[in-house]
């Protein structure tokens, strides 16, 4: 029953642990990105309009999921091949990867945009379907994550 309910414990403190990073890693892509990006995932607009602003951006979607998902690969990881030790430890490398995924995927996500034409903070935020840049985007933060990932492993 003891292992049962310290098991338990760890579980709680790895979510809040992981659930502070995947929010720090959405506040992070909503800082180097243009406008309010939960503005530009809900749509909508402030002023009632019937204009292109009021819909939300497919492509904002699309690489703020792969940015989560490449998040949450990185900590499941981390607290997956950390799990067996002590808990202070397998904290630590949860938090030191978390981070470092947070970072690799800014550089990855400015490499991207640097590398093609235009400039990708705005494209992802555009209104309307998702453009092919946006998935570029989105595969350059999932690559992220199986390399370090991989590297924790």
């Amino acid at each position: 029953m003891n292992n049962l309910l310290n098991a338990m414990l760890h579980a709680v403190v790895y979510a809040f642990t992981a659930g502070a990073l995947l929010v720090a890693a959405y506040y992070v892509l909503d800082l180097i990105t243009p406008g309010h990006l939960g503005k530009q995932l809900r749509g909508g607009s402030d002023t009632g309009g019937d204009d292109a602003a009021a819909m939300p951006s497919q492509s904002a979607g699309v690489v703020s999921a792969a940015w989560m998902i490449s998040n949450a690969l990185v900590l499941f990881t981390a607290i997956w091949t950390n799990g067996q030790t002590d808990l202070g430890t397998a904290l630590l490398w949860t938090v030191a990867f978390g981070a470092l995924g947070i970072a690799l995927n800014i550089v990855m996500f400015l490499v991207v945009e640097a590398l093609t034409p235009g400039r990708l903070r705005e494209i992802v935020c555009t209104p309307g379907p998702v453009r092919p840049l946006a998935m570029l985007a989105a595969a350059a933060s999932l690559s992220v994550a199986g390399i370090v990932c991989a590297s924790i492993a």
